[in-house]
């Protein structure tokens, strides 16, 4: 393919080929974006995502709905004076909430600087309906598929106000 064509992305560098450190390709089906041919960066994936919560039974209760899964791991961190409960979820990366003993209690705000949002991929459009009609199912208000030229995708909060998409890369 030319440079001017699209090549699919995907989760992890396990799911790369590369050639002449050009990305050339997925080699299993679940690409979640699509951009020019571009170089594949040699850093690491994405391992794992943490957010802060102010409610920890009520954010594994709402989390455990929306992932339809139990935690892995659910215990006090020693050496970060920290609790945490771990989610394994698709493509093997790990979810994890935290709660800190010296935490504010602060609502969650993407208008500060650090975290945004955090982006779940869907493979096409029709598994981003499939997931806004769960959200949906779940009581959980969302902002309804939104189109844009990169893709499209679906908005919605947790508990804490933790800003949460699921994304589908341009048909």
């Amino acid at each position: 393919m030319s440079a001017a064509g699209s090549r699919a992305i995907v989760g992890t560098t396990t799911d790369r080929r590369r050639k002449g450190g050009r990305f050339a390709g997925p080699t299993q089906v679940g690409a979640v974006h699509s951009y020019p041919e571009v170089d594949v960066s040699s850093f690491p994936a994405l391992a794992h995502v943490a957010v802060t919560v102010t409610d920890l039974e009520r954010s594994t209760a709402w989390y455990s709905a929306l992932f339809d899964s139990q935690p892995v791991l659910d215990e006090d961190e020693e050496t970060g004076g920290f609790h945490h409960t771990v989610y394994l979820i698709g493509g093997g990366q790990l979810f994890g909430l935290h709660t800190h003993a010296k935490a504010t209690g602060d609502k969650f705000s993407e208008m500060q600087t650090g975290l945004d949002h955090v982006s779940f991929a869907c493979r096409d459009r029709s598994e981003l309906q499939d997931w806004a009609a769960r959200l949906d199912q779940l009581g959980i208000t969302h902002g309804g598929i939104v189109d844009a030229h990169y893709g499209s995708g679906v908005s919605f909060r947790d508990p804490d106000g933790i800003a949460l998409e699921f994304f589908a890369p341009p048909a």
